[in-house]
């Protein structure tokens, strides 16, 4: 993997985001934001999921005015997603918010932008400039035919200038297309002539079935070549699963560790137990251990163990016994019946 891009850092709330800082984890609130016990309600489990920085719509005033009670029953960072009015970003600056999600080309006169861009200065708030395929600028798309990778980093560098003109550099920026090789060139061309922070993400990624595979390609090339300081994995699904995800990807390049990690072999002939339904049931069993933990579950009592030697624990299947180890060591022969109950047990002695 290439070492990762040195970036600026900037803060949302007391998570920094850039330079050498932890890659944070973020999603966005899918409730409608005027509902404020709904939204609490899905920020709560979306921070026992992990999530780090937490985004919301604001499409009119009665939601940016619905701000300070969600950020007062929060305990992460909270950003405004706006677009085009300038007085949704000011009342939601002032009702406490971490960081505002706007594009400073879009908002209109330059004295608004100005008032937008005073504001988060004096309340130290960072701003996402946030370039999405799907609304380039109609002379860009006259420029190049459709959302090439450089009409994305056009469209920032437009937006950046704005606020660099009036002396802001508390910037972070994404680059999304739902096309995955439009996104990877895109963050390419644009960490080579920024040292802003990136939020990365594949956008309208879809359903989990093929949005997952998406998000999982596009960002995972994206930071196995050092780009990419915050991510957001986005999916038609709720956004506990967003999380999930993001930190699967992170994890499986070893970037950060949290959760489990489950390793299971495919299958073949010499299978004698239903594989496939014990690897779903440990990994519902596991869905919500926070601790890093990699368990194995294995169909060859034989090789199992020796196949899944790096594996905390683990568990192997022949017909009607399977055995219980640990990193390649047999611990105690089971019944096949109680391979998950004991697989269970050995993981809340040793991790929990």
């Amino acid at each position: 993997m290439a070492a990762r891009k040195k970036t600026r850092t900037i803060y949302v709330g007391n998570v920094p985001v850039g330079g050498e800082s932890p890659i944070s984890v973020q999603s966005m609130t899918k409730t409608d934001t005027r509902n404020v016990k709904s939204t609490i309600r899905q920020i709560k489990t979306l921070e026992k999921a992990g999530c780090e920085i937490i985004r919301l719509a604001v499409p009119d005033m009665e939601a940016a005015k619905s701000l300070g009670k969600i950020k007062k029953s929060i305990n992460i960072p909270m950003i405004a997603d706006i677009h085009f009015d300038w007085r949704l970003a000011l009342e939601a600056i002032k009702q406490g918010i971490d960081g505002l999600r706007i594009n400073p080309g879009n908002i209109g006169a330059k004295w608004k932008v100005k008032e937008v861009v005073t504001s988060a200065k004096d309340n130290r708030l960072p701003i996402r400039i946030g370039v999405n395929a799907g609304s380039l600028e109609k002379e860009l798309l006259k420029k190049y035919g459709h959302p090439k990778p450089e009409a994305l980093v056009e469209s920032a560098k437009r937006h950046i200038e704005i606020l660099e003109d009036m002396n802001f550099r508390d910037i972070k920026v994404s680059l999304k297309a739902s096309n995955v090789p439009t996104t990877i060139d895109a963050y390419r061309l644009f960490s080579k002539k920024y040292d802003y922070p990136l939020h990365i993400g594949i956008s309208e990624a879809g359903p989990p079935s093929t949005g997952i595979i998406k998000s999982s390609v596009g960002l995972g090339i994206l930071l196995s070549e050092g780009i990419g300081d915050t991510i957001r994995v986005s999916l038609t699904a709720e956004p506990r699963e967003e999380v999930r995800v993001a930190y699967g990807i992170l994890k499986a390049l070893g970037i950060r560790e949290k959760g489990a990690e489950i390793i299971s072999c495919p299958t073949c002939g010499r299978c004698n137990i239903g594989l496939k339904e014990l690897a779903e049931k440990v990994e519902v069993r596991l869905k919500n251990i926070d601790k890093p933990i990699t368990v194995a579950v294995m169909g060859c009592v034989v090789n199992g163990p020796g196949e899944a030697r790096e594996a905390d624990l683990g568990i192997a299947g022949g017909k009607g016994r399977g055995i219980l180890f640990k990193k390649g060591k047999i611990i105690k022969q089971v019944k096949e019946k109680d391979l998950l109950d004991a697989l269970m047990k050995e993981i809340d002695t040793e991790f929990l």
